[in-house]
């Protein structure tokens, strides 16, 4: 079953990708704290230390990357059927991470006339790991979910590659926290995300 943020939150795909990129989503002012404050709480855990010394995942931009893409999948997956305003928090959540990646993309020394296509490269990565992951937690697949994060966050393979096992355990608990969140959370942007300690690991 194919997964995309149009059935997450009411968009086309590619319409959806080329507000993202571009900067088209209309900002209500009454969102802005409350989409500061979840992004930032989304951020925050994808930059957890124990993902980086213990899960195998590399301390790099693209290793940070990898894991608020993960974590925003989480958080995409959780307000899918939430209430009108959780939706629009939730999209204007995916424009501030394009946003991020677009300063991150210049901080690298690519100038204005390169940045289109890196966007364009990024989203389509984004939306990649959106349908793969989608597909693990769907079927409830550990394996599956562990064998798509080895793919992406080590992407010339080999047999040195970590497993990803705890990751994708860790990412399984992480959802199954989120699920267990009211709505009342979502509309004022207090979703949490559990912490990734050892103890979560459990399957």
């Amino acid at each position: 079953m194919q997964h995309d943020l149009r059935r997450h939150h009411g968009l086309n795909q590619a319409k959806l990708g080329f507000m993202m990129i571009f900067g088209l989503f209309g900002k209500k002012n009454g969102n802005r704290r409350i989409v500061e404050k979840q992004y930032a709480t989304l951020t925050t855990a994808a930059r957890h230390p124990y993902l980086y010394e213990a899960l195998d995942v590399p301390d790099t931009v693209m290793g940070r990357f990898e894991m608020l893409s993960a974590i925003l999948i989480l958080y995409f997956r959780r307000t899918r059927a939430s209430a009108t305003s959780g939706q629009e928090i939730a999209q204007e959540i995916v424009d501030a991470f394009f946003e991020d990646v677009d300063h991150s993309i210049r901080e690298l020394g690519v100038g204005d006339a390169g940045v289109p296509k890196r966007m364009k490269k990024f989203a389509g990565m984004f939306y990649g790991r959106l349908e793969s992951y989608a597909a693990a937690f769907d079927a409830a697949d550990h394996d599956a979910l562990a064998a798509a994060l080895r793919r992406n966050i080590y992407p010339e393979g080999g047999e040195g590659a970590p497993s990803m096992n705890g990751l994708a355990a860790y990412l399984f608990a992480a959802e199954t926290a989120m699920a267990g969140v009211g709505e009342d959370a979502i509309a004022v942007g207090a979703l949490t995300v559990l912490e990734p300690r050892a103890p979560a690991q459990a399957v």
